[in-house]
């Protein structure tokens, strides 16, 4: 795929910079409408209905459908869930926040040659989700990346911190690997081959969001990404502290607890698609702490960017007939390059009604 380039866009100011500045309010561009405002009463602050999955014996023939069994529940109910036993060392996790923190402690100068408005960038420093387009500022700061093969890209990447591409890049492989055993998983909890897909899963693209949320003087006013879903397969997040809510089907917020040394497994769209229905993407936000600033790292995966998919021939019968156009990680990004993903989802141009 050609890589489109515009001039690097410094003209915002980020979060980081604007703490400094606001001691006890937040200017009125991230001041959102009152419907919008995140509100305690609608958060279901006591469920315990958030599934943790040990996949310690994923390998392992007799425990495997049970573990298979817990994913189809988990993506049934809820879209998402957590994996403990994931194989993923606490030092190569702990390292990648690590590194995170440091490149938002740079110096504004270091991170905003980096900075673009351009979504089809394959590296991206920014602040809100795009403060090209925004109509409302979220408070976040973030960089984006690709990652797979990271060979093709891991060049681009921020060489400040020094040590920023070694750790990050071990995470990014470490996600990789991971991803593709739960593909497995989350397919044959469809009834589908472990191995449907495998080279458009192993060849596929992997985004790495990294996130920072500054604490904030009023998070009862403002949210640090407002609710999407994400576009792909699946996603996985590392987080420092508790600040992901997800939305069930009947509309309810939850927080999703912090397990430390666990991994949130998000269902996205181009998943929904191939399930022709059967599992739903998970919509989530990202809330704000007045006390600490929060970091995660998202690790995005989807087909390759120019892939197009569709519902899986399997899944389509007479009682269930295709639902869903064939859609692409590009057709994704053109949609969002003038669309705030507050106002609409692509997903919803691909649904046939």
């Amino acid at each position: 795929m050609g890589i489109k380039r515009e001039k690097s866009d410094s003209s915002f100011t980020s979060v980081m910079a604007l703490i400094q500045k606001c001691q006890h309010n937040i200017p009125e561009r991230y001041v959102l409408p009152p419907f919008q405002r995140p509100n305690p009463s609608r958060v279901d602050q006591i469920s315990n209905n958030h599934p943790v999955i040990d996949l310690s014996k994923m390998n392992h023939p007799a425990h495997r459908s049970r573990i298979i069994n817990e994913v189809r529940k988990a993506c049934n109910q809820l879209g998402y869930f957590q994996v403990i036993n994931h194989g993923i060392p606490t030092s190569v996790m702990k390292d990648a926040l690590d590194a995170a923190e440091d490149f938002f402690n740079l110096p504004s100068d270091e991170k905003t040659r980096f900075a673009s408005t351009d979504v089809h960038e394959p590296v991206r420093y920014g602040t809100s989700v795009n403060h090209g387009t925004d109509k409302v500022f979220y408070w976040r700061d973030f960089i984006k990346h690709y990652a797979n093969p990271i060979s093709d890209w891991i060049h681009l990447w921020p060489s400040n911190p020094p040590t920023y591409k070694e750790k990050m890049g071990n995470y990014a492989k470490a996600m990789q690997v991971l991803q593709k055993q739960l593909m497995e998983v989350v397919l044959e909890s469809l009834g589908l081959n472990a191995n449907y897909l495998h080279d458009d899963i192993e060849d596929g693209s992997q985004v790495m969001t990294v996130n920072c949320y500054p604490s904030c003087p009023k998070p009862d006013l403002a949210l640090g990404m407002p609710p999407h879903t994400d576009f792909g397969t699946i996603t996985i997040l590392n987080q420092s502290h508790q600040g992901l809510e997800i939305m069930d089907r009947d509309k309810k917020w939850h927080p999703v607890p912090f397990i430390q040394g666990a991994l949130i497994v998000q269902l996205g769209d181009q998943l929904e698609v191939i399930s022709n229905g059967r599992y739903k993407s998970v919509p989530h936000r990202a809330i704000l702490n007045m006390q600490r600033k929060r970091f995660s790292i998202a690790s995005l995966h989807s087909m390759h960017i120019e892939k197009k998919v569709g519902p899986a021939p399997e899944l389509v019968d007479e009682q269930h007939p295709v639902a869903y156009r064939e859609g692409s990680f590009a057709g994704f990004l053109d949609y969002i390059s003038d669309k705030s993903i507050s106002k609409g989802k692509y997903i919803d141009t691909l649904k046939i009604t």
